[in-house]
């Protein structure tokens, strides 16, 4: 056998051999969609399964890009040791919070911001295991958690109840004092002709002896 004849037989055969293998491959989970009060803080989850043991250079890299689809810009890195943004609109507002020996290469994003909606994208490369899926979390950011119109009509129901209860209180109250001051003068009418009555009587039995 000549010489290319021989070496297209062994690339021909790593070639099936390759496919016959099973391909590393890296796998990221993230969640899907995020919503977030604006001021607060939030943990952005994200773990990894790889086919290969965890290796020394694994990197994490988290990168964001904008509701407005610009181009992307980067959040954090992670290669032995976590490193900080030295610039950009995340600096000094992230942390890591993550544990390699668990999967977990998860950050934490300080005080949220309405500029902060967009997605997030959370990759982990653990050589040789460098390819698979880049997980990826929507976040929206809200301004308040916003009560919703059954909220409202409960709240405006029960103080109409209670306006009512105290109404009708102070109503039985009233009436109450009112029949307490009517019996009283009824009583007070009823008493004076007999007074009147006894003390004409007395007069008279004084007035007696006096005419005999």
């Amino acid at each position: 056998m000549d010489g290319p004849s021989w070496l297209g037989a062994v690339l021909f055969l790593g070639v099936q051999l390759r496919a016959l293998w099973p391909a590393a491959a890296m796998e990221v989970h993230t969640s899907k969609e995020v919503d977030a009060v604006n001021g607060t803080n939030l943990r952005l989850k994200c773990t990894f399964s790889s086919s290969s043991p965890i290796s020394q250079h694994l990197s994490v890299t988290w990168n964001f890009q904008p509701e407005d689809l610009s181009s992307h810009e980067p959040v954090f890195y992670y290669l032995k040791e976590p490193y900080k943004l030295s610039a950009g609109r995340f600096k000094e507002r992230i942390t890591w919070d993550g544990n390699i020996e668990r999967n977990d290469v998860s950050i934490i994003i300080w005080n949220l911001q309405p500029t902060d909606n967009g997605t997030f994208t959370c990759q982990v490369k653990n050589p040789p295991d460098v390819d698979g899926t880049i997980g990826e979390v929507r976040l929206r950011v809200v301004q308040k958690v916003h009560f919703s119109e059954i909220h409202f009509l409960a709240v405006a129901i029960g103080s109409a109840c209670v306006l009512m209860i105290i109404v009708v209180i102070v109503v039985i109250i009233c009436r109450h004092h009112r029949n307490k001051a009517q019996e009283k003068r009824i009583e007070v009418a009823d008493t004076e002709p007999r007074e009147k009555e006894n003390l004409k009587i007395r007069e008279e039995k004084e007035a007696s002896p006096l005419e005999d």
